[in-house]
C-alpha cells in the first residue's frame, strides 16, 4: 500500500469518528447542553469544533506517522490503543449529549484520558514525533475532563 493511501486512511478514520460523535452532540448543543448550568470557565461553543476538526486531524498524522515508522517492532499494539481511545472518543460523546448524561460522562471521559496515555506510550516505541501530535488532544481531555466534572456537579 503505498503511503498517499496510507495517509488518506490515517486521516479519514478518525475524521469520520468524529463526524460520529458529531451526530450525537451537535442537534443537542441547542437544546439540552443549552439548558444546562455551566462554569466560568466553559468556551464558547464555537470553539469546539476548530479545535476537535484539528486534534482528529492531528490524531489522522500521528497515527500515520506510526504506520509508516520504520523498524521490526510490532505495531498491533499501537493500534489497538489508537482504536480503543478512538472507540472511547466517539461513545463520550453518545453518553453525554446522546444520553444526556454528564455523570456517566465523567466515567468514561475519564477512562477516555487513561488510554490517550496508553496510546501515547505505545507510539512513542515506533515515533516520537507521534507521541508529540498527541499532546494537544491529552491537553484538550485533560480540560473536557474538568469540564465535564463541573457540568455534572452543577447539574
Amino acid at each position: 500500500m503505498n503511503k498517499l493511501l496510507k495517509l488518506t486512511i490515517s486521516l479519514v478514520t478518525p475524521v469520520v469518528a468524529g463526524a460520529v460523535g458529531a451526530l450525537a452532540t451537535t442537534p443537542n448543543i441547542p437544546t439540552w447542553y443549552a439548558s444546562l448550568q455551566k462554569p466560568s470557565f466553559n468556551p464558547p461553543n464555537w470553539l469546539f469544533g476548530p479545535v476537535w476538526t484539528t486534534l482528529y486531524l492531528l490524531m489522522g498524522v500521528a497515527v500515520y506517522l506510526v504506520w509508516v515508522a520504520p523498524g521490526k517492532k510490532p505495531k498491533r499494539n499501537a493500534y489497538i490503543h489508537f482504536g480503543t481511545q478512538l472507540t472511547l472518543n466517539v461513545l463520550w460523546s453518545l453518553v453525554f449529549f446522546g444520553l444526556h448524561a454528564p455523570e456517566a460522562g465523567v466515567v468514561v471521559i475519564l477512562a477516555l484520558l487513561a488510554s490517550i496515555v496508553l496510546t501515547m506510550r505505545a507510539f512513542w516505541q515506533h515515533s516520537k514525533p507521534a507521541t508529540y501530535l498527541l499532546l494537544p488532544y491529552l491537553g484538550w481531555v485533560s480540560f473536557a475532563t474538568v469540564l465535564n466534572i463541573a457540568l455534572a456537579a452543577l447539574n
